[in-house]
């Protein structure tokens, strides 16, 4: 598997985990140090990882559980080494987000390193 595919995957199991409200892939797809802000209506919000699972955990019943509509898609992406930045569009909580992830491979695993979000629109 590419590194590209890799952190594709790791996308993946982060949005599942927001869909299903499952902090455990929520900590699965984020290095144990990663840092998550970003602003949202009411401001800004800085959160640690251990916030940001607890925060997703919280929704429920879960986004998938209530029927909402699941959008994913990569804006863009660059690897550089053991880097990575990748930008993303997804929709949740009635909201869609632009996500600007980056990302750190340790121990021949891609992890998130920060989340920086925006709110793009209100649905």
């Amino acid at each position: 598997m590419t590194n590209l595919e890799q952190i594709e995957q790791c996308i993946n199991l982060y949005y599942e985990g927001c869909c299903e409200s499952d902090s455990k892939k929520i900590k699965e797809a984020f290095d144990e140090s990663a840092m998550i802000s970003g602003y949202l209506p009411d401001g800004l919000h800085e959160m640690n990882l251990n916030d940001f699972a607890g925060f997703v955990s919280a929704q429920q019943p879960s986004p998938k559980e209530k029927g909402d509509n699941e959008f994913l898609e990569i804006i863009s992406s660059e690897v550089v080494g053991d880097t990575a930045i990748v930008k993303i569009r997804e929709e949740y909580l009635g909201m869609i987000f632009i996500d600007s992830f980056s990302f750190l491979k340790k121990d021949n695993t891609w992890r998130i390193y920060t989340k920086l979000f925006h709110v793009e629109s209100i649905i």
